[in-house]
Order: C-alpha cells, then sequence, then structure tokens
C-alpha cells in the first residue's frame, strides 16, 4: 500500500499502464514528481506546460491509451489550458495533474494564486479538486474513468500538501477502469426516416468525417448501393479517401476537388460522423446527419432527417432495406469532374517549379509524401501548413495526421510530434511546421534533443503568418503586419544541438528530404518558402471574390501595387478553372 497520496496516484497511473507524464518541475508539484522518481514512469521534461498537454493528447490519439501530463500551482496552470483544449476537443484520454498552492493559503490572494476550477472546467469532461487523501482517490477514479470512457480531457487540481497525505480510500484506487467502445444503435423511427429519404432521393452525396473511423467498409458499401459521390472533411481524410472509388475530394477553406460540388447538386445529402464546423460550406436543403453524439445534429445546418448512433450500426441496420440505385450518371459525373480539378491543381503546383525561387511550399509538402514512410506520422502546425498537409499527404490505412483541427492554435506540430515519438521511438513522425509555429514553442527544440526523439521536423519558411494574409484578403482587408523579417530556424537548431539543414534552392528538396528522413535521429530541415503561395478553395463564394477584388484595390490605392502583382503572380496557378 502507498504510504501517501502522491504514490497511490502513480500507482493508479502505473495500473492504467502509464509509461511517462509530460510536464515541468516545480514547487507544489514537488511531492508528485517525487512519486514519479520511485516509480516506472518516465517524466518527459518540456519547456512549456502547454506542449506537455499538446505532447499528451497526440500520444492518446496515436495509441488510444491514457496519457498524461502535469503542471504547478498558477502559470504552470494556465500555461497547460491551450494543449488541453486542444486535446479535449480532439477526444484525447488526457489525465492533467494540476498542482495547486498550500490550502491553507486559497483565498488569501497567496503567491501564483488561481482558481484552477474555474479556468479548466470548459476544456475538459471531468475537473474536480481534491480536499483530503481519502477523496482524493475517489475523484481520481473518476477522473480516469471519465477520460477513458470517451469524455474528453480529465483534470485533478491537488494542492502540494494534499500529496502528502497519508493514502486512503484503497477500494476506489483498485476500482477496475472500463475501457471498452460501445455500440449505439440507431432509434427505429429515425432510421427509417432516413432510409426512405434515401430510396426517394434520385441522387445522394455523402461527406464524411472523423466518426466513420471504425465503420470505413460500411460506409462504401451504402456508396456502392446508391451511387454516391463521397466527400470528406479533414478528420475523415486519413479514414476513408484511401482506394475510395467515390472520393470526390475535401469541402472547406482547406478543400480540394468536387466534393463541394456534388453537396450542392445532390438532392441528398448525408453527414456521416462529421461536425464540421463551416456553415458556407455545407448545404442546407434536404440534410441527413448520422452522429453518435446527439448534441452534434443540426448545430451546423439544417438536418431533415437527424439519426443518433454509431455510424457503423446505423448503417448496417439501413443498408438490407435501401434500395440499390442502378444510374451512376451523377457519380460518374462527380467523379470525372474531381478528376480534371485534381490533374490541374496537381500539374499547377508540382510541375515545372524545381527552378521557381522562393520554393513552392506545395512542391516541398508533395516530395515529403513521396518519400516518408508508410506508416509515418505526421503533424501539422495550424496555418497554411494545414493546408497543405490536408492536400498532399496521401492516406493509406497505416499512416496518421495530427493537427489542432478543431482547436485551431498555432505551434502545435512539435510538440505533438514529442508525443507521437515518445510513444513509439521506432516509428517515423513528421512534421509540417510554420515559422510562426515553431517561434512560438521554440523550447521545444530542446525538449527534442534533450530526449534524443527522432523526430523528422520540416520548417515552412516564408516568414509570413500566410493563413492570416488569406483571412485578409477575403474580408477585403490589405494584409498588414503578417511579414517578418527572415528567420534562420536550421541555426537555431543547430545551436540547440539538432542536426539542420537549410533548403533555399527547389533542386535540392528531394535530397535533402530523403537525408532528413534516413538520418538516425531528430533533423530539422528549414525550407525558405514563397509567402505569397496562399491556398483558394475550389469553390470561392461572391462574397470572397469580392473581398480579394475590394483588397487588390485598397492595396493599389494605397501604393502597394507591387504587393499584388507578386501575390497575382505565386497565385496565377491557383485560380479555380471555370
Amino acid at each position: 500500500m502507498a504510504d501517501n497520496f502522491a504514490k497511490q496516484l502513480v500507482a493508479m497511473l502505473q495500473a492504467q499502464g502509464v509509461k511517462r507524464i509530460y510536464g515541468l518541475v516545480g514547487d507544489s508539484l514537488n511531492p508528485f514528481v517525487d512519486a514519479v522518481r520511485t516509480s516506472s514512469i518516465e517524466w518527459v521534461h518540456v519547456h512549456n506546460e502547454e506542449s506537455a498537454a499538446f505532447a499528451a493528447g497526440a500520444e492518446s490519439l496515436i495509441t488510444g491509451e491514457l496519457a498524461v501530463c502535469a503542471a504547478s500551482c498558477g502559470p504552470g496552470n494556465t500555461h497547460l489550458i491551450q494543449g488541453l483544449y486542444d486535446a479535449h476537443r480532439n477526444g484525447g484520454k488526457v489525465l492533467a495533474i494540476a498542482s495547486h498552492i498550500p490550502s491553507r493559503q486559497i483565498g488569501s490572494q497567496f503567491f501564483q494564486e488561481t482558481r484552477p476550477e474555474a479556468h479548466f472546467r470548459e476544456c475538459s469532461g471531468y475537473c474536480e479538486t481534491v480536499y483530503s487523501a481519502e477523496q482524493g482517490a475517489v475523484v481520481a477514479h473518476h477522473a480516469l474513468q471519465s477520460t477513458m470512457a470517451g469524455n474528453g480531457v480529465s483534470v485533478l487540481v491537488v494542492s502540494g500538501d494534499m500529496f502528502t497525505l497519508e493514502a486512503e480510500g484503497e477500494k476506489f484506487a483498485e476500482s477496475v477502469i472500463s475501457r471498452g467502445r460501445p455500440i449505439v444503435f440507431p432509434d427505429p423511427a429515425e432510421a427509417a426516416a432516413l432510409t426512405q429519404a434515401i430510396n426517394e432521393a434520385k441522387t445522394v452525396a455523402l461527406f464524411v468525417g472523423a466518426g466513420a473511423r471504425y465503420a470505413r467498409e460500411e460506409v462504401l458499401a451504402l456508396a456502392e448501393k446508391i451511387k454516391a459521390p463521397m466527400g470528406h472533411a479533414l478528420g475523415g481524410k486519413m479514414y476513408i479517401q484511401y482506394d475510395n472509388p467515390f472520393d470526390v475530394g475535401m469541402s472547406g477553406l482547406l478543400g480540394y476537388g468536387a466534393a463541394h460540388d456534388a453537396m450542392d447538386e445532390a438532392e441528398l445529402v448525408i453527414l456521416v460522423g462529421t461536425d464540421f464546423p463551416y456553415a458556407d460550406f455545407l448545404p442546407s436543403k434536404n440534410v441527413a446527419q448520422i452522429d453518435i453524439e446527439g448534441r452534434n445534429i443540426g448545430r451546423r445546418t439544417k438536418i431533415s432527417y437527424p439519426v443518433v448512433g454509431d455510424v457503423g450500426a446505423t448503417i448496417a441496420n439501413i443498408l438490407p432495406h435501401v434500395e440499390e440505385k442502378t444510374d451512376r450518371g451523377f457519380l460518374d459525373r462527380m467523379l470525372k469532374l474531381h478528376h480534371d480539378k485534381l490533374t490541374d491543381v496537381v500539374e499547377a503546383y508540382t510541375s515545372k517549379v524545381e527552378k521557381h525561387t522562393p520554393i513552392h511550399p506545395e512542391y516541398v509538402a508533395n516530395i515529403i509524401d513521396e518519400e516518408a514512410a508508410q506508416d509515418a506520422v505526421f503533424t501539422v502546425d495550424t496555418g497554411m501548413c494545414n493546408v497543405w498537409g490536408a492536400r498532399y499527404i496521401t492516406p493509406n490505412g497505416q499512416r496518421e495526421q495530427l493537427g489542432s483541427f478543431r482547436h485551431g492554435t498555432m505551434a502545435n506540430a512539435i510538440p505533438q510530434a514529442i508525443g507521437a515519438q515518445a510513444a513509439d521511438r521506432s516509428r517515423q513522425v513528421v512534421t509540417f511546421s510554420g515559422d510562426g509555429g515553431t517561434a512560438m514553442l521554440l523550447g521545444e527544440l530542446l525538449t527534442v534533443a534533450q530526449h534524443d526523439l527522432p523526430v523528422k521536423m520540416f520548417v515552412f519558411n516564408n516568414s509570413s503568418l500566410g493563413m492570416v494574409k488569406l483571412e485578409m484578403l477575403v474580408e477585403g482587408m490589405p494584409e498588414h503586419e503578417t511579414d517578418h523579417a527572415q528567420v534562420d530556424y536550421a541555426a537555431v537548431a543547430a545551436a540547440a544541438g539538432i542536426k539542420s539543414i537549410r533548403v533555399e534552392k527547389p533542386k535540392d528538396v528531394r535530397s535533402t528530404v530523403r537525408k532528413a528522413l534516413a538520418h538516425d535521429g531528430p533533423v530539422l530541415v528549414d525550407v525558405v518558402t514563397d509567402p505569397n503561395a496562399l491556398s483558394i478553395p475550389p469553390s470561392l463564394t461572391l462574397a470572397q471574390l469580392l473581398g480579394f477584388s475590394k483588397a487588390a484595390t485598397r492595396t493599389v490605392f494605397g501604393g502597394g501595387v507591387g504587393q499584388m502583382l507578386g501575390l497575382a503572380a505565386s497565385n496565377l496557378r491557383n485560380i479555380p478553372k471555370p
């Protein structure tokens, strides 16, 4: 039996198979760290608690298991919160140990005092404070069960003196945690209404998200029976796009191909396991939605046929009653349109660009995709790297792609790579890092070096906040304060003790990528890319087109015609063809 609550808590984590904890040691957390010292658990020393939460979230998403991060009181806790928001929204099974000021001092404006219960409440499914050793064992069990049941992040707030109390409540500490994934079958009336809607519609399109991860075969069977073109959200890309004869690409600002066209023209659109947030890219007439989370139904657009249930179970339930459609005309037309659009994009972005400087980022992304391992884990920064990852990383059923797809914070790629690589040092982990994200948590290069994590970091260094620039243009505003002076991140990485290479010429990209991926250890490749290479979605709204026009006019009258000329030259290839 553990002699204090800190050791009891560590024993509970060991029983759940926890192998490492990400965090920063310090003051109120010290008794817990001391308990970790005498256990089998590794302490992964990060350089910002935000990164600890990112890393834990990534480890959980890659392994499907519990991951743990920890922070000291006050600022340590507030640093955690960004990564916890991300982990919670991504559905990570993460336990955060948030130490607190001495219990006697709570409410007295003590040094570093905050209200951790309040500021963690929104980014967790369970958040409780430990008030005694016996109650601590109880709430620790509840926290573990909540996150393992799929309720997102759990947070335990523990004052430093609570860690040192004599352990109690062993019956809860030894309780077995349920780890199963339940299957929810649909309500018969909702399933029947959806079946009837499918049978009555002449053309149907599917739009698939991460909720179909474990229902790939069922979704493909439905598409085959009703001859439905299938688009996907970014969350569903890695699970549904590969070897998919119905695939018509992705919708949204990051999108490509004919997904938007298919949804726009179909008589019935079925949203399958997706909470895609951008309503402007979703239809609002005759839409069905299948989601295991009832609270997601109708959150983004008008839904005529709601079905709450597991995607696989729902499709298996309705498929025998769905009438097979024999006319492939709509499907074949969308497949051809998708092919035509992709042909234009691939040729424009990756052909005859070997002499173009600054280097086109699409060219770099395409080469990394071609050279990376078949089971690589990719982590992509928010911003333009998200676009390059969405468009150029090729799924195959073995690869994984992680990003801040729901929280949308910068600087996630390297910290998430730390978690993915720590979980499996033998698996190739590759980052698509923006220069802005790299700069924001630059200290994590030290974490990579200190733990000798063989992460392959590719920095798309355009000296610009490219996505912000695009957002300004579509809103009709000339870009302002999005560009900055060039930084040599290869030199910074070298100073941190990491092998580094800087690339400025397109002809050097492929050989450098191969060399980096083959290196036995961490590598940072700093690629100088074109700051004017912006993502233009395959379908622009009138308002967005007017925004570009307005921004151009204001820039020209402001004396910035050179800026617009440079942008036009870089993006001539991006303009969607009629």
